[in-house]
């Protein structure tokens, strides 16, 4: 009687033999360059905002924004940092920058592609080699 583990152990003792692809890349879709660029400025837009939102709270509970005003208040009596620097504020301000970068980040994959797709007429493309298991 075979049981299914000893036809998998004899398959795998059986050695197959590993072909080997050299293939060149020698275009960049435009539109997926993009596509793929806007998911990447996404995450890293996500990111942004979620890391931008622990770094205040970790100040915020670390008393650091009161040491601060007590620092200023030296200086000045009557400037507080507290009164300017809030969650609303760090929320806005990482939202514009995450979406600067989201606009940057797609206009830049798709400025790469473009410049790839010119420098393989000059280069020949990418070579790449493949291998199969």
């Amino acid at each position: 009687m075979s049981t299914v583990a000893d036809k998998l152990a004899k398959k795998s003792s059986s050695k197959t033999s590993a072909k080997q692809v050299r293939l060149r890349l020698v275009y960049i879709d435009f539109w997926s360059a993009v596509k793929l660029s806007f998911l990447a400025a996404v995450a890293l837009a996500i990111v942004t905002i979620v890391a931008s939102f622990l770094v205040f709270m970790v100040i915020q509970t670390t008393g650091m924004i009161s040491q601060l005003d007590e620092l200023f208040t030296a200086f000045d009596d009557n400037f507080k940092l507290s009164d300017y620097i809030g969650l609303s504020q760090v929320m806005a301000f990482a939202a514009v920058v995450a979406l600067l970068n989201l606009v940057v980040v797609t206009v830049l994959g798709a400025v790469v592609a473009g410049i790839y797709n010119l420098m393989v007429k000059v280069t020949g493309g990418l070579l790449v080699g493949f291998t199969s298991n």
